[in-house]
């Protein structure tokens, strides 16, 4: 067992992020991935243009690559902002505004999972005006994912660096996925699993791993400390993704980790070439 046996998905929002985003996909190819994945890739605009739209469209199937996952708008990522869907005013408008663009543009590329980030708590807002939007927002976006044959990820972050973020364990965000799916009787929404963001919290991973693998919609790794690629840090990545395999999780594992000073090309060494592309 080990990364061999894996699914992996790069994600393009921070691996190739030396390039221009329309050539990325086509260097994760070159690489030799199959699949990637992206953060919602124009922070200023939950609505761009069309033409923007299907350029990105364009490149991702000129590449011969599969887009396995996307990010709704989350405001600015990289940046302070965390999400948008429970900040009250213009961002949840703004990401309201987007749902239908997402999955418009998930449906056309047969992506099969768009994440929710939840979004900082705010000063001076009661945490459950907050709470209530979010439900009130997520919502629609499951109904969106569950059209488009797609489902909904909610993901926990990491305290430390995420320190207005509310959902920084495991059980946080599976608790919002269950409210989710009673508001919506679709039961499509789903814990997106990422190690890095658990390690970080403290967080007992093999335990986590047993109980929640079941309602994990998808996984994403990078090494702890520094946030790098696997065997940079500390985290026996392989031994925890063996034991999600052995717990039934059978989805895609997002590559989400730094290259550091190296060009994304040169930040795969550490997964045989014949290993990269999905099976």
């Amino acid at each position: 067992m080990g990364f061999p046996e894996q699914r992996f998905t790069v994600n393009l929002s921070i691996l190739f992020t030396e390039l221009p985003l329309l050539e990325r996909p086509a260097a994760a190819r070159a690489a030799g991935f199959t699949a990637v994945e992206l953060w919602w890739p124009w922070p200023d605009s939950p609505t761009p243009a069309r033409s923007e739209l299907d350029s990105l469209r364009a490149a991702i199937k000129d590449a011969g690559v599969r887009l396995t996952g996307l990010n709704f708008y989350a405001g600015q990522l990289p940046g302070p902002d965390r999400g948008a869907l429970s900040v009250p005013g213009a961002e949840s408008e703004r990401f309201r505004a987007n749902i239908e663009v997402a999955a418009g543009l998930a449906e056309s590329l047969g992506c099969g999972a768009l994440n929710a980030l939840y979004g900082n708590r705010i000063e001076g807002v009661d945490p459950a005006e907050q709470d209530a939007l979010a439900l009130e927002n997520l919502v629609p976006a499951a109904r969106a994912a569950h059209r488009i044959g797609a489902i909904l990820l909610v993901e926990a972050l990491n305290g430390p660096e995420s320190p207005r973020y509310p959902l920084v364990s495991a059980p946080a965000a599976v608790e919002i996925v269950d409210r989710v799916n009673l508001a919506t009787g679709l039961d499509n929404a789903r814990f997106l699993m990422d190690l890095y963001h658990l390690s970080m919290n403290g967080e007992d991973l093999p335990a986590v791993i047993d109980r929640f693998a079941a309602r994990t919609g998808h996984v994403q790794i990078a090494d702890n400390p520094g946030r790098g690629a696997p065997g940079t840090g500390t985290l026996p990545l392989a031994d925890h993704l063996d034991r999600l395999g052995k717990a039934g999780y059978e989805g895609w594992v997002g590559l989400e980790y730094k290259p550091g000073d190296r060009p994304g090309a040169e930040a795969f060494d550490w997964l045989p070439r014949e290993a990269r592309p999905a099976p």
